[in-house]
């Protein structure tokens, strides 16, 4: 691919494709002082959720994640959070050795901030795929779209969350481990961690593991301030809002894995 024409004001050379898909471009790039940087451009086709992700970098300002830089348009500028990947730590030293990353990176995003975050997707929002199959088919959709309801009904203290932290989205780099790719929810702190339930994708042993599931929950509690329990039920949910997403891009294949680690993680629930 040629590379694009950044915005001139920020000084950006030596391009290097990083990442490409139907979202948009990634692109690693070198500033006036020879640093290196990271710019996304997104595509017509990117998720509609790009508005929340900026609004929870600028609220975070670079605690437990990559700081954005600028935006501009349909371009963003964004820090180089390193190359080595939470996958690559799973892969050579293990799934434990990871989970502990993980579980400091969550305190660390979840560490209190007085700056206000505005401008984030509502949890009520973000399952709204999930109570549409819920009406269609019944089932586990029926189930767990209760379950949600009932866990957003709990007056749990609602905090802005990552919304998709998970194992390539964690990165280490000069600063140490930090996230990457937000989507900007505001909810429950228990719905950050549970996303890592249902990673790495690749890993369906993994996450078809009821104890692997309990494992992580476990682990992953302190960080977020609340029980393993909230996790383990977040899981579920998010585990069938993951396969209501697939059903709507007909992806029947990658939805029914979905629910096979729904499965897995609900009868963690019935103990």
């Amino acid at each position: 691919m040629t590379p694009p024409a950044v915005p001139s004001v920020w000084k950006l050379t030596k391009l290097t494709l990083l990442a490409e898909g139907i979202g948009g471009s990634v692109w690693r790039a070198v500033d006036s002082d020879g640093r290196t940087s990271v710019v996304k451009r997104l595509s017509p086709q990117a998720p509609p959720d790009a508005p929340q992700a900026l609004a929870w970098l600028r609220w975070r300002d670079g605690a437990g994640a990559i700081r954005l830089l600028d935006a501009e348009g349909d371009w963003q500028w964004l820090e180089d959070a390193g190359r080595r990947t939470l996958t690559s730590v799973l892969d050579v030293e293990g799934d434990a050795a990871a989970t502990r990353i993980a579980a400091d990176v969550l305190g660390a995003l979840h560490a209190l901030s007085d700056r206000p975050a505005g401008g984030l997707q509502t949890m009520e929002d973000r399952f709204a795929a999930l109570r549409l199959e819920a009406d269609n088919q019944g089932g586990l959709f029926s189930e767990a779209a209760g379950l949600a309801a009932g866990l957003m009904s709990e007056g749990v203290l609602i905090r802005p969350l990552h919304g998709d932290l998970h194992h390539d989205n964690i990165l280490h780099g000069p600063r140490g481990w930090l996230a990457i790719d937000p989507h900007g929810v505001l909810g429950d702190p228990a719905y950050d961690a549970a996303n890592l339930l249902y990673n790495p994708v690749e890993r369906l042993d993994l996450r078809t593991d009821p104890e692997r599931a309990q494992r992580l929950a476990r682990t992953l509690a302190p960080a977020v301030g609340r029980p393993a329990q909230a996790i383990l039920a977040w899981g579920f949910c998010h585990a069938c809002l993951s396969a209501a997403w697939h059903l709507e891009d007909e992806n029947r294949e990658e939805a029914a894995r979905s629910l096979e680690v729904a499965q897995a993680i609900r009868r963690t629930l019935e103990v």
